[in-house]
């Protein structure tokens, strides 16, 4: 039981930490917050004028749940880059601490971080779009359980992704763009997944992207329970407890590896 208590202490001073490192760096954040902003826009506005104020907030969901869980997903996935970029990665990996207790701690505070932005985002863009932006229909419960969820499914994505800065720093971000850019093609971030080829369709269906978008979309514009979304929220929770073992098993291999030839310092 102490040591549990004492884990959980550990977990949220990194937490904590990130949270800290974050005011040191603010004018990034705000410069990224407006890139998020300014993205959620570019996509909505493509349908004003085009289409019903259904079809602008189906294309704003697609850019802020994809928002939410890129920012999630390289989060966890950068928890090593913070560590070189502050010189710290040597006593991080050294310290006497279980490693899967610094990665929950990076975890938890990617879904905070991304729940964060997010929700500062979708609060401004009525500001934009006026009528377009009608959420009195919205479900709120069905999207707190299916973003709880998928957050599951995307932290594993991001525990693989954090193998990448321990290989290769420098080019560890193309690494993550790849993964990224892949989920957004298959997975109807933008379209349903029926417009795609034939042959990519089924990848669609491993993607835990495209059950949270179906989730989301149908209880922001079509007021679905939790009860109608149970088929996609189980296929959810089911990729999101075998991705996260693995997830943690991929990063243990590649820290043995990085630790083996000796990239564990800040140069890499």
């Amino acid at each position: 039981m102490l040591s549990l208590l004492r884990e959980t202490i550990v977990s949220y001073a990194f937490i904590e930490r990130n949270f800290n490192l974050l005011k040191r760096y603010l004018s990034w954040e705000i410069l990224f917050f407006s890139y998020s902003i300014v993205n959620a826009l570019t996509i909505g506005l493509i349908m004003v004028g085009r289409g019903s104020s259904k079809d602008v907030l189906y294309l704003v969901i697609g850019a802020l749940i994809w928002g939410f869980l890129s920012i999630m997903m390289r989060e966890v996935s950068d928890a090593i880059t913070w560590e070189r970029w502050e010189g710290t990665i040597e006593y991080t990996f050294m310290a006497p601490i279980y490693r899967i207790t610094h990665l929950v701690g990076s975890c938890f505070f990617a879904i905070l971080y991304g729940l964060l932005r997010t929700g500062l985002v979708l609060a401004i863009m009525p500001l934009f779009f006026g009528e377009h932006i009608d959420l009195r229909n919205a479900n709120w419960l069905t999207m707190a359980v299916t973003v709880a969820i998928s957050s599951l499914s995307f932290i594993g994505i991001g525990l693989m992704a954090a193998i990448f800065p321990l290989l290769s720093p420098e080019k560890r971000q193309a690494a993550t763009g790849i993964i990224q850019s892949m989920l957004l093609l298959v997975s109807g971030i933008y379209y349903e997944i029926e417009v795609l080829p034939v042959w990519l369709q089924p990848i669609s269906k491993i993607s835990p992207a495209t059950y949270t978008l179906k989730s989301i979309r149908a209880a922001m514009l079509d007021n679905a329970s939790v009860e109608s979304q149970l088929g996609n929220l189980f296929l959810l929770l089911i990729i999101g407890v075998l991705l996260i073992p693995l997830g943690f098993w991929v990063f243990h291999l590649g820290e043995k590896y990085a630790k083996r030839v000796g990239r564990l310092k800040r140069s890499g």
